[in-house]
Order: structure tokens, then C-alpha cells, then sequence
């Protein structure tokens, strides 16, 4: 559970209101300072306190320096506009970090806050009755969800189709229950108050597992100018009722919800190597399928290369399901991503020279999808019963669309690799990916030949 703005919030309001209650019964201290200026800097530190207690975060940072501000102004007795303390905030967030601006928490910590302000500025007095304070919350929640839409479909390529369902459950109980539990507990040490908040916290999973079953709305990443034009959509969508053509905001947020997936044509092959670090990851396109030529390395005990790269990279293109994959060998710079693949993605076939991974890969076999041939060179089907490292047992593919051939191969070749290639292939292939990691009695240019390729 992450710390928001909101908790900073209260934390600093309640120890506020404590400093003010003690200040005005002492009064030495109430005529040295206003009991309501002691409450208001006694709030500003324990916000500095909490945030920094919190990891201060982006959304910790935006609430600090707004109370810092909102602060500011009330001390030296100017009333500032809600949206300039937002802007000011912007303003010192990005000069204290200015690579604040390429997470995603950035834009959905003010954007969700700017439709706030923006749908709180229609808004003429306070709700009275317990409709209308439903009410109210309901378009909260309406106008932070509609304008994190345009964000997440931009950068996750996702949206929860319960999130508003789970936001109007989470945020009140954690706020308003299990946060203030918990401090309490820190600060009392009797058992039964954490005891209590945990036990809350427990019911709250259970909730939010049950919404975790509900289907995800996936897209393919939209154009820049899509998003900005689905952003003008939900400013549009969140104005007061009443106003008429509000419903072109919806027009202009229905191409980011259902842009079109870029294909290749018939006959055609996309082939894209990633950018994983030390080791191998690759994606074959065609028309309507997809191969993934091993999975990329494992980075540590918490991330690998099918985590960070090769998922993001698929369902930037609005990919959740793979025909097959491919794990050349067992080294983990090539197959470390293969659980965070089958985690992530629907995959439909897996084959490798893996033990008791997939079928394995054998020499021979054919299949063509979408007029585009695939065959595997290596390794042989009596090579299995052999002994060697697992580099000489790798997966070698070759793909042939449009007239043109491509060799695909790990980094680690040995001579047995290339012979079995040229015993297996004898067309030459016009484009290849030769391997890195070679013996020196074995060069480029042999294992080139060997292989049939030019």
C-alpha cells in the first residue's frame, strides 16, 4: 500500500489540532505566538516528518509543498488560489527532481489532484445530507478515474475496469481506519489497537483479491496527440451538468480506449531484438502471431528482463497473448525471464532445450504462420542424449518472409552448433544474427558458412 497525499495530510491536521488545543491553555505561549499560527507550523512539520518517514514520494512530495505554501500564505495573511499553490508545487517538485517527470506516479499524482480542483471549482457550497455527501464522493471518484484514463492507457497500456469500485472502498477504510489504527498503535503499546487495524487490513485484501479477478481493459499504447486529445475529452466530460456538448468529451477519449493495433501485412515478419543488457531477447511479429526468441536475462532475485522489458514492450503494442516461445538454453541471461512471461501473458506454446519446459526443440521442425516460414536448425534430436554444456544444446530458428531469411541464434556457438546448422540447412539466408560468444578456432565468417548464411 503506498502512502498518499491524503495520509500526510491527516497526520499533519491531527497533530496541528493537538499543538493548537495545548498552545491556547498556556497563556505565556498565546500571547508570544497565535495559537492558530503555532497549529499551522506544528502541521507543516509533521508533514516534512511523515513524508520523509514515507520514502517522500511524488505524491508526499506534492502535499508537502502545498501545505508549505498553503502554509506560507496563511502565516503571512494572503489567500492564494488553490490552483497556484498546485502550479507552485509543480513548479519546486520538478526543480528539487527534475527526473520526476518520467514516472507515472508524476503525472497521475497532479493529474488526478488538477481534476479535483477543477471539478471542486464548479462546486458552490457544502454537501448537506448523507445524499449529498455520497453524492460527492461519487464525483471524486468519477473525476480522479476519468483523469488517470488517458495516463494509463498511455503509459500501462491498462486500465481496471473496478478501480472506481475498489478506490471507493480502499481509500475511506485505509484512510479513515486502518491508518489512524496504526498510528495509534506506534504511539500506545497496547496490542489489541494493531490487532485491530491489521484485522481490517486483512478484510480489505480479501475485497481488492476478489476485484483483482475482474478483466482489464487492454490497449495498444496511443499516439501522443490521441492522448492530449483524450485529455481535452475528460476536460470536457468533468464539466458542470448542465452545459451543453459534453458528450464530445467522450468522442475525443474513444480513440485511446480503442486504438488500432499495428500489424505486418500478409507474408510479412517484424523482428525486433530488445534492449535487454548482457543476454538475449527477441520478438517475431506477423500478421496475426507472435514468437518470443528467449526471454532476456535475470537481473536479481526481484526483476528480470520478461518483467521490465519484454512485457512493457508487448503490451505497448497492445499484445496479451503469445503463440509461442522459445527458451534457447537454461543460462539465465537468455531464459531468466520465462516465469514473468507466463505470469503476464497468455503464451500458447513454449519450446526449448530445457528439460520438462515446453516440447523440446528439435532439428526439422516446420510450421508456417501467416505466410511466413519458421524451421529450427538445432540442435538434433540425438543430441539430447549427449553430454556438453547447455550453450551447445541452444534453440537455433530461421525465419523466412518475403523473399528474405533470417538466422536466429544465441550468442554462444560452438563448431558442433554450426555443423549441425549446415547438415540441417543448405539455402542461404540473406540476413543473420551471429553469435557473440564464440570459441576462437570458430569466427563469424565460418560459422556464416556453415550455416548456409551470406
Amino acid at each position: 500500500m503506498s502512502i498518499s497525499g491524503l495520509h500526510v495530510t491527516m497526520v499533519a491536521a491531527l497533530f496541528g489540532w493537538l499543538v493548537a488545543f495545548g498552545w491556547r491553555r498556556v497563556p505565556a505561549l498565546a500571547l508570544a505566538l497565535p495559537a492558530q499560527k503555532a497549529g499551522l507550523l506544528a502541521a507543516c512539520a509533521a508533514a516534512l516528518f511523515y513524508a520523509l518517514l514515507a520514502g517522500f514520494a511524488v505524491p508526499a512530495q506534492r502535499t508537502l509543498i502545498m501545505m508549505l505554501v498553503a502554509g506560507a500564505a496563511m502565516l503571512s495573511g494572503r489567500i492564494v488560489a488553490p490552483s497556484r499553490i498546485l502550479a507552485l508545487a509543480l513548479l519546486v517538485v520538478l526543480l528539487y527532481d527534475p527526473w520526476a517527470a518520467l514516472a507515472a506516479g508524476f503525472w497521475l499524482s497532479f493529474g488526478a489532484v488538477g481534476a479535483l480542483l477543477y471539478v471542486g471549482s464548479a462546486q458552490v457550497g457544502e454537501a448537506v445530507g448523507w445524499r449529498a455527501r455520497v453524492y460527492s464522493w461519487g464525483v471524486v471518484q468519477w473525476a480522479a478515474t476519468l483523469a488517470s484514463l488517458p495516463i494509463l492507457l498511455l503509459v500501462f497500456q491498462q486500465f481496471s475496469l473496478v478501480s472506481p469500485l475498489a478506490n471507493a472502498v480502499a481509500i475511506p477504510v485505509v484512510s479513515f481506519i486502518v491508518t489512524p489504527f496504526a498510528l495509534l498503535g506506534a504511539l500506545v503499546p497496547w496490542w489489541p489497537i494493531l490487532e485491530l487495524a491489521h484485522q481490517v487490513m486483512a478484510w480489505l485484501m480479501l475485497f481488492l483479491e476478489w476485484c483483482a479477478t475482474w478483466p482489464v481493459w487492454l490497449a495498444p499504447a496511443p499516439p501522443g496527440w490521441v492522448a492530449v486529445a483524450a485529455g481535452v475529452g475528460v476536460a470536457v466530460c468533468l464539466l458542470p451538468r448542465g452545459l451543453p456538448g459534453r458528450w464530445l468529451g467522450a468522442v475525443l477519449i474513444l480513440p485511446a480506449l480503442a486504438w488500432p493495433i499495428d500489424q505486418p501485412a500478409e507474408g510479412d515478419a517484424w523482428i525486433d531484438v530488445l534492449d535487454v543488457g548482457q543476454g538475449l531477447a527477441s520478438v517475431v511479429r506477423t500478421r496475426h502471431h507472435t514468437l518470443i526468441y528467449d526471454p532476456g536475462p535475470l537481473y536479481s532475485a526481484e526483476s528480470d528482463a520478461g518483467q521490465r522489458v519484454v512485457v512493457p514492450y508487448l503490451r505497448f503494442f497492445g499484445i496479451d497473448q503469445v503463440d509461442m516461445l522459445m527458451v534457447t538454453h537454461r543460462d539465465t541471461d537468455h531464459s531468466g525471464g520465462t516465469a514473468s512471461v507466463r505470469a503476464a501473458l497468455a503464451v500458447g506454446e513454449i519450446r526449448s532445450s530445457l528439460p520438462g519446459l515446453g516440447q523440446p526443440c528439435i532439428a526439422g521442425q516446420r510450421w508456417v504462420w501467416d505466410g511466413v516460414a519458421f524451421e529450427v536448425l538445432h540442435p538434433a534430436a540425438e543430441a539430447y542424449g549427449g553430454t556438453g554444456k547447455p550453450n551447445h544444446f541452444s534453440c537455433v530458428l530461421r525465419v523466412e518472409a518475403g523473399g528474405r531469411r533470417l538466422l536466429m541464434s544465441t550468442r554462444n556457438c560452438s563448431m558442433s552448433t554450426a555443423s549441425s546448422c549446415s547438415s540441417t540447412s543448405t539455402s542461404m539466408a540473406r540476413i543473420r544474427r551471429v553469435c557473440r560468444h564464440t570459441p576462437s578456432r570458430l569466427s563469424a565468417a565460418h560459422f556464416s558458412r556453415s550455416a548456409g548464411v551470406v
